[in-house]
């Protein structure tokens, strides 16, 4: 059993495709959390199939994607769907996608909250058998939730984004951030 991968907890949270690969096995759910698209050298689509490839992701597990802590409620629901389809618990892998950079890979501050805000929206609903990093990822969200929007405009992946003359990006995870949105089941193509 690696010990990094968080296997005697329902609700596990890491960070990038390696991070999908130490938590996947054994989920029924893998939710990619990528609040702001465009920053580091994978797009949100490639992170997607990138994750859906990994070692250790079932090829049967559902695949969501939230773009930020709107979506989050939207995740637990599905969450509560799948375990009541299977008539058992479901394991949830939260993957907070960072970005992928030229010298090696970047926590990214968003990504870590919109997937805090996940785990906390599981406990809501009665799933809290969450690992020590989702627990902290989730006291963060929870923390922080009201300066949410003011940190991810504020985020070296904003800062990025502004650099590089992509600011409408930031505008847009902005301007949505506030709204109730929806996770994305998402169907990528795995590599075989």
């Amino acid at each position: 059993m690696n010990a990094h991968g968080q296997q005697k907890h329902q609700v596990r949270l890491d960070h990038g495709i390696a991070g999908a690969s130490r938590i996947a096995p054994g989920a029924h759910l893998v939710v990619v959390v990528d609040a702001l698209d465009g920053h580091g050298l994978l797009s949100t689509a490639e992170t997607l199939r990138a994750v859906a490839s990994a070692p250790g992701v079932d090829p049967d597990a559902d695949l969501l994607l939230v773009t930020g802590p709107a979506a989050a409620a939207d995740a637990a629901r599905r969450v509560i769907e799948r375990q009541a389809r299977r008539g058992d618990r479901a394991v949830v892998a939260i993957v907070a996608a960072g970005s992928v950079e030229p010298d090696g890979f970047r926590p990214a501050v968003e990504d870590q909250l919109a997937a805090g805000a996940v785990v906390d929206a599981l406990a809501a609903l009665g799933i809290d058998a969450s690992s020590p990093e989702a627990a902290v990822a989730c006291a963060a969200a929870v923390s922080l939730a009201r300066a949410s929007t003011h940190l991810l405009t504020a985020s070296a992946s904003a800062a990025e984004l502004v650099a590089t003359d992509r600011g409408d990006l930031v505008e847009s995870a902005r301007a949505s951030s506030g709204q109730a949105d929806r996770a994305v089941a998402v169907e990528v193509a795995r590599a075989s």
